[in-house]
C-alpha cells in the first residue's frame, strides 16, 4: 500500500529525542542554570576577543577543513594535525562516526547510564543499541565484553561519563580494548577530561595513537566555556580520519568557533582557572549534600549526581520542583534511567551555597 505521505527509515519514529536541560524558571527574577554542565567562568577574555573579531567578515566562508584550529590542537597537546577531525561539538562527531560505520542490522553498546546521544546516533542508522550493565553506576568493562556479538561494530564509551560522573582507569579501557575484536571501533568519549584528578585516569591519546580501533571524542563546551558555539574535536587513526571526512559537512565549523576554539586552546592559565575552581566546588558540594542525608555518586566531572528517597515529600520530583521556584535549575535524569536523582553542574559560589541551602530547607534540615 502506498503512503499518502513522506515517511522516515524504519526505526527514527522510535527514537526518543534528545531534551535539553530545562534554562528558565518562570516568575523568579534571578535564575542559576545548573542543568547542563555549563562552567561558571565562561569562556577567557582572549577567547572572546577572537570570536567578536570574526564579525567583521561574516561574508566569508570558513576554512572547510579547520587546519589551523586543528594545528592549534596539534600544537598544544602534541598531536598530527592530519589525525584530528572538528566538528559541531562531539555530538556531530559521535553522528559521523555512526554514519560511517552503522548499517541496518549492526550493534553498538553504550552503558547503561551512558550519554544519551549514543542510542540516537546507532538507532538513526538503523542500527541496534545494546546496553551494558553498570556496577555501581560505572561502566563494567567484563559487561561491555560480554554484548559483544558477530554484529558489534561500535562501542560508545563515555569517561568520564555523563551524568553519573564516574570513570574507568585506563589500565581498564586498555582490557577493554585488548577484548575487543579488530574490527570493532572504540569510541572514548572525553568530554570531561580537563577536569579529572585522577592518577590513573587518561582520556585516550596514548590508546588512539598505538591502535587502528580506537578514536577520541573531546569537546569545547564544558571547561573552555564554548558551548554555544557548537565546537568538538576527534582524534583517530588515518583511516577512520578519511572516512569521517568523507561524509562530514564541509563547512561543519564555522569561522567564529574556529578563531575561539584557537584561543581558547592556547589559554592554559583560564583553564586552569576553571579546573581549579571546579576541583575545589566539586569536592565542597558532595561533602555538604551528603551532610545533608542524600546520597552524591563520587564525581570526577564539573557535576555531581544526587539521589533522593522514594519518600512522598522528598523525592527528586519535588526537590526539582522546589529548586526550580526558588531559581535553580538542576537537571531532572529520567530519560538516563535514574528517576530518583538530579544532575547539578558545579556553578559560582553562590550558587553552590544557595542549592544547599535550599535542599536543607526541602528536607527540613538546618545546612
Amino acid at each position: 500500500m502506498t503512503a499518502n505521505r513522506p515517511q522516515p527509515r524504519p526505526g527514527v519514529l522510535d527514537i526518543a529525542p534528545y531534551i535539553p536541560g530545562k534554562s528558565t524558571a518562570p516568575g523568579v527574577a534571578k535564575v542559576f542554570k545548573l542543568s547542563s554542565n555549563e562552567t561558571p567562568l565562561g569562556a577567557s577574555a582572549a577567547t572572546i576577543a577572537a570570536y567578536r573579531a570574526v564579525g567583521e567578515h561574516l561574508e566569508d566562508y570558513p576554512d572547510g577543513s579547520a587546519s589551523e584550529l586543528r594545528e592549534a590542537i596539534g600544537d598544544v597537546l602534541g598531536l598530527d594535525p592530519a589525525r584530528i577531525v572538528c566538528g559541531a561539538g562531539s555530538d556531530d562527531l559521535l553522528n559521523l562516526l555512526a554514519r560511517a560505520y552503522l548499517a541496518d542490522g549492526d550493534e553498538a553498546i553504550h552503558t547503561t547510564h551512558g550519554f544519551l546521544v549514543y542510542p540516537i546516533a546507532t538507532m538513526g542508522t538503523g542500527a541496534k543499541p545494546v546496553v551494558a550493565p553498570e556496577k555501581n553506576f560505572t561502566a563494567d568493562v567484563d559487561a561491555i565484553l560480554a554484548c559483544v556479538s558477530k554484529k558489534t561494530k561500535l562501542v560508545f564509551l563515555a569517561n568520564p561519563n555523563n551524568p553519573t560522573g564516574t570513570y574507568i582507569p585506563f589500565d581498564e579501557v586498555k582490557r577493554l580494548h585488548a577484548g575487543l575484536p579488530p574490527h570493532v571501533l572504540l569510541i572514548l568519549d572525553a568530554a570531561y577530561a580537563e577536569y579529572v584528578q585522577r592518577n590513573d585516569y587518561e582520556a585516550g591519546i596514548e590508546l588512539v595513537a598505538t591502535s587502528e580501533n580506537v578514536v577520541m571524542c573531546r569537546t569545547f563546551s564544558k571547561i573552555y566555556g564554548l558551548a554555544a558555539l557548537r565546537l568538538g574535536w576527534m582524534y583517530g587513526p588515518a583511516h577512520v580520519v578519511d572516512a569521517v571526512n568523507r561524509i562530514r559537512g564541509p563547512f561543519n565549523v564555522n569561522a567564529a568557533a574556529i578563531a575561539a576554539g584557537i584561543a581558547a586552546i592556547r589559554d592554559n592559565a583560564h583553564v586552569e582557572k576553571s579546573r581549579a575552581h571546579n576541583t575545589k566546588w566539586l569536592a565542597w558540594l558532595t561533602e555538604e549534600i551528603g551532610r545533608l542525608g542524600l546520597t552524591v555518586t563520587p564525581s570526577v566531572g564539573n557535576f555531581v549526581l544526587i539521589h533522593f528517597p522514594t519518600t512522598p515529600g522528598r523525592t527528586a520530583k519535588e526537590a526539582d520542583a522546589f529548586l526550580t521556584k526558588r531559581g535553580l535549575i538542576l537537571r531532572g535524569v529520567g530519560g538516563y534511567k535514574l528517576p530518583n536523582a538530579l544532575r547539578m553542574s558545579v556553578g559560582s559560589e553562590e550558587a553552590n551555597r544557595l542549592v544547599v541551602q535550599a535542599l536543607a530547607e526541602f528536607l527540613g534540615k538546618k545546612a
